[in-house]
């Protein structure tokens, strides 16, 4: 008999299919069944979902695992763990590794570790330019039969528009999403948190939002000039909201991410210097949350991303200067997006899902973020209701920066599945 999982009772979440009702999900052989038969029913495991949400596994599409070459911050395996604990079926990994990726071998060497170690289903990204130095274009036709979904610098930026212009125009050519970290470094060198008051009162050197709204506004010309589609990641300012608003109005060919620590916190948070709220880019103002929840739900801004970034303690534990940027995010995305969307009555929680999933997942053209018959049977279940507080001690992630430690949150993973199999339980990872 084949393997066939039954959930049953669940309230059914799929915004790819307008699905939304008290319902059961059919599972046979890893794939999204429409029936079963009296004899399945009588051989599938059933999971009664009374109560819980049943949805796609959701879709994350910017990640750092740091695999290879800095595995003591993160690796395929934990990563993968991390995502899996927080509901995360498919992710997409950023190319600032050691080495980068922008060569067709370093692929290769993550495709294996993929597929010896990961948890969930990973999909690598390759560099725009070589080395991620800006200067000369990476082998993009190499990198796309390596198995790449989408190139991009991230980390840096491409700062010469011809450079950028050309990278892509060929990414375009193989039917890649260009994904963009918009950072003017002319603006931005020493600079550690945003440009303003709070800059000010803690003496710290202010990093302005037009180093972010003039290369958002670079990348939507390059669009419209080429007509290849251009992802800009992280976005943080109400100006850069602005430019991509008017953008789509004539329909430019250009999509764009917001992050939870965006649409959490402010400048203000950074009052006592925790260098876990150290991020690039920075957070900005209230007004500038409050435009990226707007943007979110009027379109603007496509889908949630985690940015998930990990350092070790050792590395966050110095001065505010010193420390790098970035925080950890898997573990903390959905119940952190349902707390500020949803529990604040702004979204509905059809919308959060949809940006976790479907939404996500149309940016690369993956095959994810949907439970349509036929397709790969990535589940997660979850309490949208269910208030924990957030030990960070406690997680798969190698790394501790996380700004939720201590805090209190609402919406709890209680199971995950890829490809029909269970892989997070509610407790611990099962493999």
């Amino acid at each position: 008999m084949s393997n066939i999982l039954w959930i049953t009772g669940g309230r059914v979440i799929d915004p790819a299919n307008s699905r939304d009702a008290i319902g059961d999900v059919y599972v046979i052989d890893g794939k999204i069944s429409n029936n079963l038969s009296e004899e399945q029913q009588r051989f599938a495991k059933k999971i009664d979902a009374t109560g819980l949400v049943v949805a796609p596994g959701l879709v994350d599409i910017h990640v750092h695992f740091r695999d290879p070459g800095q595995t003591h911050k993160e690796s395929i395996r934990t990563g993968t763990a991390a995502a899996a604990a927080g509901g995360f079926t498919s992710v997409i990994c950023m190319p600032n590794t050691s080495p980068v990726c922008d060569n067709a071998g370093t692929i290769q060497r993550i495709q294996d570790k993929v597929a010896r170690d990961a948890i969930v289903h990973v999909y690598p990204t390759g560099c725009l330019t070589l080395e991620m130095e800006g200067k000369c274009l990476a082998p993009t036709g190499q990198l796309k039969k390596a198995g790449v979904v989408a190139m991009t610098d991230n980390g840096k930026c491409v700062q010469s528009n011809e450079i950028m212009r050309r990278a892509v125009e060929y990414a375009k050519m193989f039917d890649l999403t260009i994904m963009d970290h918009c950072q003017d470094e002319t603006q931005t060198e020493g600079a550690v948190m945003n440009e303003g008051e709070w800059s000010l009162r803690l003496g710290l050197r202010g990093w302005p939002k037009s180093a972010e709204d003039i290369m958002v506004a670079r990348n939507v010309l390059l669009a419209e000039l080429t007509g290849a589609h251009i992802h800009m990641q992280h976005i943080s300012s109400e100006t850069s909201i602005d430019i991509i608003r008017r953008a789509k109005e004539r329909n430019a060919p250009v999509t764009a991410e917001a992050c939870p620590h965006h649409f959490e916190f402010i400048d203000a948070d950074l009052h006592d210097y925790d260098t876990n709220l150290k991020v690039n880019p920075p957070l900005r103002t209230d007004a500038d949350r409050k435009a990226v929840i707007e943007a979110l739900k009027d379109g603007t801004l496509d889908c949630i991303a985690s940015d998930h970034a990990p350092h070790t303690e050792t590395e966050k534990d110095c001065e505010f200067d010193h420390a790098p940027t970035g925080m950890i995010g898997l573990e903390t995305s959905l119940a952190a997006s349902l707390q500020a969307l949803y529990h604040s009555e702004r979204f509905t929680l059809s919308e959060v899902i949809a940006l976790l999933t479907n939404k996500a997942a149309a940016i690369c053209k993956l095959q994810a973020g949907t439970l349509s018959i036929g397709a790969t049977a990535d589940i997660c279940l979850f309490d949208p209701n269910e208030a924990w507080t957030v030990d960070a001690s406690k997680f798969y992630s190698k790394s501790r920066n996380c700004p939720w430690h201590g805090k209190s949150l609402k919406g709890a993973v209680k199971a995950t599945f890829v490809a029909g199999k269970p892989v997070y339980d509610g407790q611990s990872i099962i493999t």
